[in-house]
């Protein structure tokens, strides 16, 4: 297999503004040429889903999940730009998708990084400090420790950052990043909202 350096995918990522992921494996079937795994993008529609991000998303879909012994129950908001697109069998598999995903024990507390409180990352972090110092880990080398704790916290609690149950490999975010490359429309979701029985709201 083609050993591929991050500056490769890097480079990919800065010019189709697709996932890591996907540029990763585009560029291993591309035998690292990033040309060619330029054009394997675009053939599947994941070169552009960045160049949306700016676009408004208003329309789309509010649906529910309940999961089989009704204990666990999910409201989600999905949008994307049109009703037609809203009408799709890709837009609105994803959003049972997403349900679904909540839902399972991924339970995220967050929608995004930026959701989450400012004291609940700086008590994370300054607990990641001590554990660090703790362990004697060297001073200089603590930054680094502590911000790769806290991206897995991220990406333990934020939906966004979370590994799509049905697909590990690939996050939520890069899900609806590939659906957005289907459908050709920014696709978002707005909110969430998860119930568990007997749970009370945090």
């Amino acid at each position: 297999m083609t050993q591929i350096s991050a500056e490769q995918v890097k480079r990919l990522r800065d010019l189709s503004g697709a996932g890591m992921m996907d540029c990763k494996k585009a560029l291993q079937d591309a035998g690292g040429d990033i040309d060619k795994a330029f054009e394997l993008l675009r053939e599947k529609n994941l070169a552009s889903a960045s160049k949306r991000a700016g676009r408004s998303a208003n329309q789309g879909r509010i649906d529910s999940y309940i999961h089989f012994n009704n204990t666990v129950g999910v409201l989600i908001e999905v949008n994307c730009e049109s009703d037609f697109v809203a009408n799709t069998p890709d837009f609105q598999q994803l959003v049972k998708d997403v349900a679904l995903h909540i839902a399972s024990p991924a339970a995220p507390r967050w929608l995004a990084r930026e959701d989450v409180p400012g004291d609940v990352v700086d008590s994370e972090r300054h607990i990641f400090e001590i554990q660090a110092k703790e362990l004697g880990k060297p001073d200089n080398v603590i930054p680094n420790i502590v911000e790769g704790k806290l991206r897995a916290f991220f990406e333990d609690n934020v939906l966004l950052d979370q590994k799509f149950v049905k697909d590990d490999p690939q996050t939520i975010q890069q899900l609806l990043d590939e659906v957005s490359g289907k459908v050709g429309e920014k696709v978002a979701v707005r909110r969430f909202v998860r119930y568990k029985l007997g749970e009370d709201e945090s």
